[in-house]
């Protein structure tokens, strides 16, 4: 963990020493979902290369006789540069799941082997024998000639026992002579080292880690560093955010005047600038944010407030944030069409910049498009996408988000206009993109999700989309090319997010689509029928 404290150190050195120039309003973020992604990655690489490691060592200290009577041979597949590498990812997992909990070795698992077989039937038999022994039970077993030069057979085997006599069975037979590899590859039909990711809305309680690097209590740049009042205002916004649950309201912030007049300035400025620059979505949906009487120029909008409204337009909601989630944290809750808000508001004396994004950010950059049903819709789609994906993919969903939701531009009537977040909240950001000074490009997921991006200065590059259909149907496309092998679904009737691993969970899916297709013709046939 020395080489990630001091990554996370130098980091934070380069962000106090890194200057940045402020020209007609406030530059892009310098926080962003794929900064925080890349920082994760290398976290979660270092982090479980340690636990790896130590599980490693406490399994080749524990001894275990082989029950196959047969000499013992060490496979090649154990042998890596002349180390023994021990247990494999799937089964270190599977250990700390049995020892996580009281009696957790007893739980009964479920889980999927595939063994290359030297001997062929012979060999079948001494397998069969052995989980005999470890009390499993065989619940699947399938056999298939042999693709190595060394394996006469590949073998499939689905076994129901102990955690404890799993390992003790996989150790078992990878003792064996007669086998040359011995994989644990699954359990329910979802691989074991699957990522935990939350399958109900109520689980965004356990989303809520946060990236604290670049706050007003570490960043000297910041313009709250020194402000003492400032920074117990924020820890107290932040505790309120801490101790909410799902299901509770959200809890109010008496804003006081100052934050209130920081809101003004920034309110006053996108207003006046928003009808000719941004999309015809956001000022239809700031005019109806008007009329409700949420976004008046006096006082900052309560997200209570703003989550009943979106909930009204598109079933979007909100859940406060204590700062900057993590980006798979962040990207969760989007599947479940929540968006985590922050409810601090940027430092006086800085109104027209921010570190980090605050609640004017997320009220005038974000709400506005989450109550329109195509840009929601393409919302949900990035969280749903974002599940269960690896540490790379995260990073590049992040720089999908990141030049689109937060900086994307869309053709309007031969027009260019702004519907990021970061351009609608960010006046000096929004005329340098639609100045001639940036590369505008045509919006490919491929290629966007590997664009290096910018987060210090105003952005080089934006991606222009045909239209939000045109950019949903390209993102479901290159989603469709990730390696996750799986893929969900968001139930509305339930609020669940379901694994689409079995056939009744299809017909299921079917099932409903028939239904709506049925209510879809009935529709059409009666709009066509003559009026009586």
């Amino acid at each position: 963990m020395a080489a990630v404290a001091a990554a996370q150190k130098n980091r934070e050195m380069f962000a106090i020493k890194k200057s940045y120039s402020i020209e007609n309003g406030y530059p892009a973020r310098r926080r962003s979902l794929v900064d925080d992604a890349r920082f994760e990655t290398l976290v979660v690489k270092q982090t479980k290369q340690t636990v790896l490691d130590e599980a490693r060592l406490r399994a080749n200290d524990s001894s275990c006789e082989p029950e196959i009577e047969e000499p013992i041979q060490k496979v090649e597949h154990q042998v890596e540069d002349g180390a023994d590498v021990g247990l494999t990812e799937e089964e270190v997992i599977l250990q700390n799941a049995a020892s996580e909990q009281a009696d957790g070795d007893k739980v009964v698992q479920k889980a999927a082997l595939v063994l290359r077989l030297k001997e062929g039937m012979n060999s079948v038999s001494r397998v069969l024998k052995t989980v005999e022994k470890y009390n499993g039970t065989v619940c699947h077993l399938e056999t298939r000639p042999g693709k190595g030069e060394s394996t006469q057979m590949d073998m499939l085997v689905k076994v129901e026992m102990t955690r404890q006599n799993l390992l003790q069975l996989i150790k078992s037979l990878r003792q064996s002579s007669t086998l040359t590899t011995v994989s644990l590859m699954g359990e329910d039909n979802i691989s074991v080292k699957t990522p935990w990711f939350p399958r109900h809305a109520s689980e965004l309680d356990n989303c809520n880690h946060l990236m604290t690097k670049y706050e007003p209590d570490l960043d000297m740049n910041h313009p709250g560093f020194a402000d003492k009042e400032y920074r117990a205002r924020r820890k107290y916004i932040a505790e309120v955010a801490f101790a909410y649950k799902y299901g509770d309201p959200i809890p109010y912030i008496d804003y006081s005047e100052t934050e209130n007049k920081t809101w003004a300035a920034v309110f006053n400025t996108v207003k006046d600038l928003m009808p000719k620059h941004a999309c015809a979505e956001y000022n239809r949906v700031f005019a109806k944010l008007e009329d409700a009487n949420i976004f008046k120029a006096d006082r900052i909008p309560q997200l209570e407030d703003m989550s009943k409204f979106l909930q009204s337009q598109t079933g979007f909601t909100l859940r406060p944030a204590a700062g900057l989630l993590t980006s798979r944290d962040f990207l969760a809750s989007l599947a479940f069409r929540i968006f985590q808000s922050t409810q601090y508001v940027r430092h006086v004396n800085s109104p027209y910049h921010t570190p980090e994004p605050d609640s004017i950010h997320e009220l005038l950059g974000h709400m506005p498009l989450l109550a329109d049903p195509s840009f929601a819709q393409f919302s949900q789609e990035i969280g749903l996408a974002s599940l269960g994906a690896s540490d790379e993919e995260i990073e590049k969903l992040s720089t999908v988000y990141w030049f689109t939701v937060e900086f994307g531009l869309c053709k309007e009537k031969g027009e260019i206009k702004a519907y990021g977040a970061g351009l609608l909240s960010a006046y000096g950001e929004l005329l340098h993109a639609l100045s001639d000074k940036p590369e505008l490009r045509p919006f490919e997921p491929a290629s966007t999700a590997v664009q290096p991006y910018q987060d210090q200065e105003y952005q080089p590059i934006y991606y222009v989309a045909e239209s939000f259909e045109d950019a949903k149907d390209k993102f479901r496309r290159w989603v469709s090319t990730m390696s996750r092998p799986f893929e969900v679904r968001f139930n509305p009737h339930t609020g669940r997010v379901e694994v689409l691993d079995s056939v009744d969970k299809l017909e299921s899916l079917v099932h409903q689509l028939n239904t709506e297709v049925l209510h879809l013709s009935n529709a059409i046939n009666k709009l066509k029928a003559p009026a009586l």
